[in-house]
């Protein structure tokens, strides 16, 4: 039975019985659900001898693996004694390597630090180019800010020049209307008889 054979594989490899579910259920277009009920309602009892070897046989092969790993383990760290014997019979030589190492790594210290050096040095030179471009431009807007603080000045004083011209050409206009107002009035004077008399 399918169900049986894929269960009692992912027990043995230590796998989930749930993830045994699923792949049963996609090989028979059934639910993980279903096959766990049918596993857990008849399925189980008629394979408990199986399920038991299944549980042997996984923890035998974890039992093996954890051996493998122990035996790798003991096998680096000879290895590594191997070597370290190696290296202190070969120590001169190492020495020697290393000197020229650290003086090699020296020397292309040295050339990088040059080249920061000359960096640092075009920097230096850029920034003073750009402070006195800015100081420049503050002269600028200094000048612009008080030629447009003299532009306001005198744009008021020519309004107001403009305003008392037009106050005085009113006053004038006003003054000739009541001129001419008094002239066209008729006038008149008493007679010798006491009568009022028009006169042209």
């Amino acid at each position: 039975m399918i169900l049986a054979e894929v269960t009692l594989r992912h027990i043995r490899e230590g796998g989930t019985q749930l993830g045994a579910f699923e792949e049963v259920g996609e090989r028979i277009s059934r639910t993980p659900a279903a096959c766990g009920f049918r596993w857990n309602s008849c399925v189980r009892k008629r394979y408990e001898e199986a399920i038991q070897l299944a549980k042997q046989q996984r923890q035998k092969r974890n039992y093996l693996k954890k051996q493998t790993a122990v035996a790798s383990h003991v096998s680096a760290v000879a290895e590594q004694d191997v070597r370290s014997s190696r290296s202190e019979e070969s120590g001169f030589g190492e020495e020697t390597v290393a000197i020229e190492a650290v003086i090699r790594y020296l020397k292309q210290w040295k050339a990088t630090y040059s080249d920061l050096q000359r960096q640092i040095s075009r920097l230096e030179k850029e920034l003073k180019l750009r402070d006195d471009e800015l100081s420049g431009l503050r002269e600028l807007n200094d000048k612009l800010s008080t030629d447009a603080n003299h532009a306001q000045l005198d744009y008021q004083s020519v309004n107001d020049d403009y305003k008392m011209l037009i106050q005085i050409m009113d006053r004038a206009r006003r003054m000739t209307v009541l001129n001419e107002e008094e002239e066209t009035r008729p006038r008149f004077k008493m007679d010798a008889s006491g009568n009022l008399e028009r006169i042209e």
